[in-house]
C-alpha cells in the first residue's frame, strides 16, 4: 500500500513537514514529490512532441492510496480486490468480515507476467505481428526483464539507504526511514511501429531484431547481432540477454557512434537510463515491479486496430526508488534529447521512446511496514 500527496494533504502541513525526508542536496524539497510529464510525454510542456499512433497527453493522477496485488493466480489477485472494496466477505473460501475503508475505488488495472504469455494473447487476438514477439519473453517488446544484475539491494532504494547511496536526511529510526517512493505509470506501446517491415504501418524501413536490440540496449556493440536467421520470426533473435553496466559516459558514446554497427548515431534505452540509475559503486538504486497489459484504457478511438478485441498492448510501470527527484533525473536520461542534439541523433534511433505514450503518472510513498496503514494518523 502506497500514498500520494493528496492523501497527505488531509492532514496538517506541519506533520508532512516533521515526518517526510528531505533531500540531503536540497534540503528546501521533500523525498515525495509529484511526478513531471517526461521530455518525450506528450504534453502542452513539449509542443514538439507527438507519437505516431497513440498521441495522447498525459495526465498526472492524484489518487490517495495505491494498491498493489500480486499473486501466481488470478483468482486470488481479483478476490482480494473485491474483499478491500467491501464487495464480498470471501478470502480462500472462508467468510472474513471485509473491511470499511472511506475511500472511493478507481480503475483496476491489470498486469501480468509470465514466459510467452505476451506471444499467446496477440495469438489468440489475432494480431497480425504475433509471430514476430519472442515466445519466451515475459514482455511485449521481446526481451525479458533480467532483473538480477539490475536491481537494487533494498535497502538503497529506501530514504535511509545503505552504504552505497544515502539520498535523503533520513536516518534510521525515523518514521518514514526504510519507505520508499513508489512511481506508478501506464504506457501504451506502439508494436506496430516496433515491429514494422518496410511499407507496414507506414514504415519505410525494416525494424529488424539487430535495431530492435540496439533501441532496447545499447549500439557499442550490440548484446546479440540476432538468431541468424528471420529477423523478425519469434522475435530473430534471442530474449535473454546480459543487462550489463558499462558506465555513465555509454550512452554518450552510443550517440556519437563509437564502436557501432556502421558508425550509427544510435542511442540504448538501457544505456541511457545508466547515466544516473546506479550509485557511485555501480549499485543500482530502483526495484521495478512492473508488467505488460493489454487493454483499452486511454486508447483514442482507431478505426483499424491489429487485433480482433480492440485491447492494445500496455506496460504498467512500477518502480521503487530513493526519491522523486532521483526516478525524475532518470526518467529524463532516458528520454536523452541533450545527447539527440548533441550529437545529431536521428529521433527514430533514440530508443524505444518513439513506440511508448505515457498517458498517467503519479507518484506514491511507500511507508515501512510498521507505519504502512493510513500514516501519520496516529498522530492527529
Amino acid at each position: 500500500v502506497s500514498y500520494g500527496l493528496p492523501y497527505f494533504a488531509r492532514f496538517p502541513s506541519k506533520l508532512f513537514d516533521a515526518k517526510v525526508p528531505r533531500l540531503l542536496l536540497d534540503e528546501t524539497r521533500f523525498a515525495l514529490e509529484e511526478a513531471v510529464p517526461s521530455p518525450t510525454d506528450v504534453s502542452p510542456g513539449n509542443p514538439t512532441i507527438t507519437k505516431k499512433t497513440y498521441n495522447v497527453p498525459v495526465r498526472i493522477e492524484a489518487n490517495d492510496l495505491l494498491f498493489t496485488i500480486r499473486s501466481d493466480n488470478l483468482k486470488t489477485t481479483s478476490e482480494v480486490a473485491t474483499w478491500l472494496r467491501g464487495a464480498s466477505s470471501t478470502l480462500n473460501g472462508q467468510t472474513v468480515a471485509p473491511p470499511q475503508l472511506p475511500v472511493s475505488w478507481g480503475l483496476v488495472r491489470h498486469m501480468f507476467a509470465q514466459r510467452g504469455l505476451p506471444r499467446q494473447m496477440a495469438a489468440q487476438d489475432e494480431i497480425y505481428y504475433a509471430d514476430r514477439i519472442n515466445d519466451q519473453s515475459t514482455m511485449w517488446m521481446g526481451f525479458a526483464d533480467q532483473q538480477t544484475s539490475s536491481t537494487g539491494p533494498a535497502a538503497a532504494c529506501t530514504f535511509a539507504g545503505n552504504a552505497s547511496s544515502h539520498l535523503t536526511t533520513a536516518q534510521p529510526g525515523d518514521y518514514f526511514d526504510n519507505g520508499t517512493v513508489q512511481n506508478f505509470s501506464h504506457v501504451i506501446l506502439d508494436l506496430e511501429a516496433y515491429y514494422a517491415r518496410a511499407g507496414e504501418a507506414g514504415s519505410a524501413e525494416d525494424e529488424t531484431y539487430l535495431e530492435r536490440v540496439q533501441y532496447m540496449f545499447r549500439s557499442n556493440p550490440p548484446p546479440s547481432f540476432g538468431g541468424g536467421g528471420d529477423p523478425f520470426l519469434n522475435g530473430g533473435g534471442p530474449a535473454f540477454l546480459p543487462s550489463t553496466f558499462n558506465g555513465t559516459g555509454d550512452a554518450a558514446l552510443n550517440a556519437q557512434g563509437v564502436n557501432t554497427p556502421l558508425f550509427e548515431h544510435r542511442i540504448g534505452h538501457l544505456s541511457a537510463l545508466q547515466q544516473s540509475s546506479r550509485a557511485s559503486d555501480g549499485t543500482p538504486l530502483h526495484v521495478r515491479m512492473d508488467g505488460p497489459g493489454f487493454d483499452t484504457l486511454d486508447v483514442p478511438d482507431i478505426t483499424e486496430r491489429p487485433g480482433r478485441s480492440g485491447n492494445v498492448p500496455k506496460l504498467y510501470f512500477t518502480a521503487f526508488v530513493p526519491t522523486a527527484d532521483f526516478f525524475d533525473t532518470m526518467r529524463r536520461n532516458q528520454a536523452a534529447q541533450n545527447l539527440q542534439t548533441q550529437f545529431a541523433v536521428d529521433p527514430l534511433d533514440n530508443g524505444i521512446e518513439r513506440f511508448c505514450t505515457s498517458t498517467r503518472r503519479q507518484n506514491f510513498l511507500c511507508p515501512p511496514r510498521r507505519n504502512r496503514a493510513f500514516p501519520l494518523l496516529e498522530l492527529t
